[in-house]
């Protein structure tokens, strides 16, 4: 079966080019980049406890003079595309598939098998001991990494809360996926301080505008007010907005 499927050894990654994968399904190979890019735009390790680069890696071909994009996919990776892809020669490219890797998966490890026996007993232990190293260094990184998220959502207080309120939101946006997911986590928020604290954001900032015309202050001041002046006027709304903002954080797997 390997001779109709090339699977290769990629850094210890067993992957298949998505240039393959769209010969072998029958599709056009931008069809299965654009499919690759569509499923991985918002993904990320935080909010699906997968690294990308697991799953795909982004590589090079040429072609006539011209080089062009592809992806290496993982076993991972190759199962995560073409569940979606329907029909019977689609299922029987996918059987074949997975015998493929198999047996790939087969051949590597008895080869590492017989390299690792042939080896020394004393050094046999000095490559287990520094597997388990590795790993243990992967894993206090991680834990780091969660311990400071931990922090910065328990020290969170009054006293510098527009700042402090502002990264934490920055955060909860990068693990959905960038940025433009600001907006929408804010919107959450200040519903929640609405119905939590029995308050209208909205109608507290038309009434401040009114005021501030009535004081003969400038059009320009009024429209750069938003809900964050609205809420640092009541101490007790800031309570509340620091509070969602903290539950919200664990929420969204930042701490």
């Amino acid at each position: 079966m390997n001779n109709l499927i090339n699977i290769s050894n990629s850094n210890g990654n067993l992957v298949v080019s998505s240039r393959e994968v769209a010969r072998d399904f029958e599709k056009e190979h931008y069809h299965v980049i654009d499919a690759i890019e569509n499923k991985t735009k918002n993904l990320t390790h935080k909010n699906s406890g997968v690294k990308i680069s697991d799953l795909f890696i982004e590589s090079e071909y040429e072609h006539r003079g011209n080089t062009y994009k592809e992806y290496l996919l993982t076993r991972d990776g190759f199962s995560f595309i073409v569940m979606g892809f329907t029909g019977v020669k689609a299922d029987i490219w996918k059987l074949k598939y997975i015998e493929a890797f198999n047996k790939m998966e087969e051949a590597i490890k008895k080869t590492q098998s017989d390299m690792f026996s042939q080896l020394s007993p004393r050094t046999q232990v000095l490559i287990n001991l520094e597997l388990g190293l590795n790993k243990l260094k992967s894993d206090v990184n991680e834990a780091k990494q969660e311990i400071q998220d931990m922090r910065d959502v328990i020290q969170l207080d009054t006293t510098s809360w527009r700042k402090d309120t502002s990264n934490l939101i920055n955060k909860m946006a990068r693990s959905l996926g960038g940025y433009e997911h600001i907006k929408t986590i804010r919107e959450e928020s200040y519903k929640l301080l609405d119905q939590r604290m029995g308050v209208s954001l909205a109608t507290r900032l038309t009434n401040k505008r009114r005021r501030m015309v009535d004081e003969g202050i400038s059009k320009s001041k009024r429209d750069k007010l938003n809900y964050l002046d609205i809420i640092a006027d009541d101490r007790k709304l800031i309570e509340g907005y620091v509070a969602i903002i903290k539950e919200m954080s664990i929420k969204y797997k930042v701490a």
